[in-house]
């Protein structure tokens, strides 16, 4: 079975509720639902939430909230890793070949980037698979920091001058479009990279990650261009 999860809490606070934040009428978790059954190769949906509101919102569009979610797993410092773990251990008599996570956050993303996600997970010998996009930014050539001196150095220093950016080693930004994993891996490790990760690349238009108000304006705009362009 390919389990397919979606973590939505009830708090944050750069954005308050933002999981029921909608884009042209349809909530971020229901965007997230949506996607995620649009892949076949997914079998089960469910929500880990702590949130009445956020549960009948995702019954409603058609996912499965086995549990309720801790609030020990719900505070603002609380890392996913454990509320994968959490979904995991909840279904401990079942095989689970692979967990797919999309989290609301990236309502720009299409049923070809989990498919791609998912056909890297299986057909390479990995832990897991990351989703990506380009940097706008290098660490060894246009990002900074300031030293022990209050002087700027480049974050990452490198013996040779790099003059140019298409010089620099890549770089890629996360983005939390989909992430594949091995429910082995999940259960017996601390953290993601402690695993062999493959990349999977997404396009600069389908890769934002909503946080902010802001981030919600821009992705709303961007929609909306598309519907205008189409």
């Amino acid at each position: 079975m390919i389990l397919g999860l979606i973590c939505a809490r009830a708090g944050s606070k750069r954005l308050p509720e933002k999981n029921l934040k909608t884009i042209q009428g349809k909530s971020l978790l229901a965007l997230s639902i949506d996607h995620a059954k649009s892949c076949k190769q997914i079998n089960k949906i469910i929500v880990s939430t702590d949130c009445p509101k956020i549960a009948a919102e995702a019954e409603k569009n058609g996912a499965e909230i086995p549990f309720m979610r801790p609030k020990y797993l719900a505070k603002d410092d609380t890392p996913e890793w454990d509320v994968w773990q959490h979904a995991l251990k909840f279904f401990n008599n079942k095989k689970i070949e692979a967990l797919v996570i999309t989290p609301t956050t990236s309502p720009l993303r299409n049923k070809i980037d989990i498919e791609k996600a998912i056909n890297l997970f299986f057909s390479h010998k990995c832990d897991g698979v990351i989703s990506v996009t380009e940097s706008y930014r290098n660490p060894m050539f246009n990002i900074v920091k300031e030293n022990k001196y209050k002087f700027a150095e480049l974050a990452v220093k490198n013996k040779q001058k790099i003059y140019r950016s298409q010089d620099a080693e890549k770089f890629y930004d996360l983005t939390t479009v989909c992430y594949v994993v091995d429910p082995k891996f999940v259960l017996t490790n601390e953290h993601l990279f402690e695993g062999k990760l493959k990349l999977n690349f997404i396009p600069k238009d389908r890769s934002i990650d909503i946080d902010t108000k802001q981030d919600l304006l821009w992705a709303r705009f961007l929609v909306e261009q598309t519907i205008v362009d189409n």
